[in-house]
């Protein structure tokens, strides 16, 4: 039967849509490549399924070709599927309210997973780039003829007979003068590697195989090495360096869902907002931001996600947030949670090595999503001063079972304890009690007194942990976190009765009275203390827990660094020897020929200033503009001691 020539519209349901899928169906009119290779591969699907049943020949190994023609300002792209008859292209590209897939999927059902796209929307985003489309397409079912349809952006179209010999689908486009980047080889190429590269049917450009083909999450686990994987990371994400470790996902129950999730090392430029995993629907590029499937504490995680059964919208370029997002979401979350726990199980060491690149995903989960902190409770390390021991190489040596080899050794020489070990090694006087250090450098002089005594502190030093502890506090309302400079206890102090002199005074009050006097500011509280320990300093800033984290959430909502509250206390070791001559001096018996007390007085007062502002250079308590003071005070004041020849 020769077809006969004719005119018509196009059937739908509004009087033009090329209008609505230019400005509002798709994003980004590059889409139109990643549509029509889909159409192609989906036919390329459709033909096998078919001649699997006998309905139409079997044909070559699917291939999509694509062509440019530089002077007619064309782009051809080609594939050698099932094709359609006049009647089907009456059907599926006129009435654009059908759906071939939806069509075909309920003549071969069991086959549906092989189904990439949909023959409607996904056609008409060529007009997103071209002023004109033909279309020139044979059926590979038996006694079919060759058809040309062709449209100018308009409702009306025209079919007619046309020439083709071997089955299969010609899209030509006629490309705006605006849009005419797309016929430059270099711009199709990077757009079949974004969109097409793992697409299971070859994609050529001008006779040149493009995309890669294999999607290595598609495979087993047991078919991949760790060269395999790695080799797949490196290919994503160039000049990053390997990952730490990762996830393989699988699961056909209640969704359909593989990928492959790695841990990155840590480079300072996590994406905690948009993220670097890559979302496919049956190996075809969708989107590189996927926030509304993967919980925000694992956006920062890289790879692959593929799945059918996440609803995207007409485009598929954006989600679609309903309950089955959110389950998946879950499940993704318990299978990072589990391959943790495995390596946490079985490879200590290793564990230890790299949690300070996994702690950000664990202890922000933990804090957001109650179900995960629940599967990594024991998964959380800390720093302690405490030394590390040799730990099993395994699970098959009792890894899991013995903890007590606790602190784990890590990176660099540092050791790693659980709090659950923690609290095994406190003795019963002090299990309640979880000592912590947020800044060695800053806290060095409390946290050394705490050390000379045998006290074993946790070391919590990044900025997670000033929410972390916290929550730690809530969840565990037994324990009492204590930084290690908030309060110093009895432990620390020497016990020693002090004589009064004829006013009732001891020393104590003495320089309580000296300190008070020549700081002259009621916000800081003067303690004095005999500390133990012939390198206990002079005098260090303490911080109460609850007044300091206070501070710590108020800097958090202004989004600053925590400074040196105003309220603080000042402690006073009245047994440094500085301290034994400061008290010596205020009562004027140092200096020979002093007139009066009133000069020791003053450098008395001076010296006690230089303490305090020595102690809050310690923790940081001085800010930039006031340095340069602190520097010519302290070159006055060395002056000073060198005209008393002291």
């Amino acid at each position: 039967m020769v077809l006969q020539a004719e005119q018509g519209q196009i059937q739908i349901h509004t009087e033009n849509i090329f209008p609505i899928i230019k400005k509002a169906v798709y994003s980004g009119h590059e889409v139109f490549l990643r549509e029509l290779v889909s159409n192609g591969v989906d036919a390329i699907s459709k033909r096998r399924m078919a001649a699997m049943a006998g309905d139409c020949s079997e044909g070559p190994e699917g291939r999509i070709s694509i062509r440019i023609d530089r002077e007619a300002k064309t782009l051809t792209i080609s594939d050698n599927g099932i094709g359609m008859s006049a009647d089907e292209v009456k059907r599926y590209i006129n009435q654009v309210a059908f759906s071939s897939a939806e069509d075909f999927l309920e003549k071969y059902k069991q086959e549906s997973d092989a189904i990439i796209g949909h023959f409607g929307l996904g056609f008409y985003s060529s007009f997103m780039v071209a002023a004109q489309v033909e279309l020139i397409s044979l059926s590979a079912r038996e006694g079919s003829e060759a058809v040309r349809w062709s449209c100018d952006g308009s409702p009306n179209f025209s079919l007619e007979a046309a020439e083709r010999s071997e089955p299969g689908t010609d899209v030509i486009l006629h490309l705006m003068e605006e849009e005419l980047e797309y016929i430059e080889p270099s711009r199709i190429r990077t757009l079949i590697t974004t969109y097409c590269d793992f697409m299971p049917v070859e994609v050529q450009l001008d006779g040149e195989t493009v995309n890669k083909r294999e999607a290595p999450w598609r495979k087993s686990p047991r078919e991949l090495s760790d060269d395999d994987y790695i080799a797949l990371y490196r290919y994503l994400y160039p000049f990053q360096g390997d990952p730490l470790l990762w996830v393989h996902l699988n699961t056909d129950y209640p969704y359909n869902l593989q990928g492959i999730l790695y841990f990155p090392r840590s480079t300072g430029r996590a994406d905690w907002e948009k993220g670097e995993i890559r979302l496919y629907c049956n190996n075809v590029f969708v989107s590189d931001s996927i926030k509304e499937v993967v919980p925000r504490y694992l956006l920062p995680l890289r790879g692959v996600i593929d799945s059918p059964d996440i609803p995207l919208n007409v485009s598929r370029s954006a989600l679609q947030t309903d309950r089955r997002v959110r389950s998946i979401g879950g499940f993704v979350a318990k299978k990072v949670a589990d391959r943790l726990k495995q390596l946490h199980r079985d490879e200590p060491k290793r564990y230890a090595e790299i949690w300070e690149a996994l702690a950000p995903f664990i202890k922000i989960g933990a804090m957001e999503d109650e179900k995960f902190a629940e599967q990594v409770a024991d998964l959380v390390l800390f720093g302690t001063t405490a030394p590390a021991q040799d730990q099993p190489g395994g699970a098959d040596e009792g890894a899991a079972e013995n903890q007590s080899l606790d602190p784990i050794p890590g990176a660099d020489g540092k050791a790693f304890t659980t709090l659950a070990g923690y609290r095994g090694r406190l003795d019963t006087d002090n299990d309640k009690r979880i000592l912590y250090c947020t800044d060695e450098a800053g806290q060095a002089g409390a946290l050394a007194l705490w050390k000379s005594q045998g006290a074993e502190v946790l070391l919590a030093d990044t900025f997670i942990d000033t929410q972390f502890i916290p929550w730690l506090e809530y969840r565990h309302e037994e324990l009492k976190f204590q930084r290690v400079d908030s309060e110093l206890d009895d432990s620390l102090q020497e016990k020693e009765s002090e004589l009064s002199d004829a006013d009732g005074k001891d020393n104590s009050e003495k320089l309580r009275e000296l300190f008070r006097t020549a700081l002259a500011n009621d916000k800081v509280t003067i303690q004095v203390q005999a500390l133990k320990g012939d390198n206990a300093p002079a005098a260090l800033i303490l911080l109460p827990e609850q007044m300091r984290r206070i501070n710590d959430m108020g800097a958090l909502m202004e989004q600053r660094l925590p400074g040196l509250p105003d309220h603080h206390v000042l402690l006073v070791n009245r047994r440094h020897r500085l301290v034994e001559g400061l008290l010596r001096l205020s009562a004027g018996s140092v200096i020979t020929g002093a007139e009066g007390g009133s000069p020791s007085q003053r450098l008395a007062d001076d010296l006690s200033r230089h303490l305090y502002e020595m102690a809050r250079l310690a923790v940081g308590g001085l800010e930039p503009n006031q340095l340069a003071g602190f520097q010519q005070r302290s070159c006055d004041l060395m002056g000073q001691l060198m005209d008393r020849g002291l």
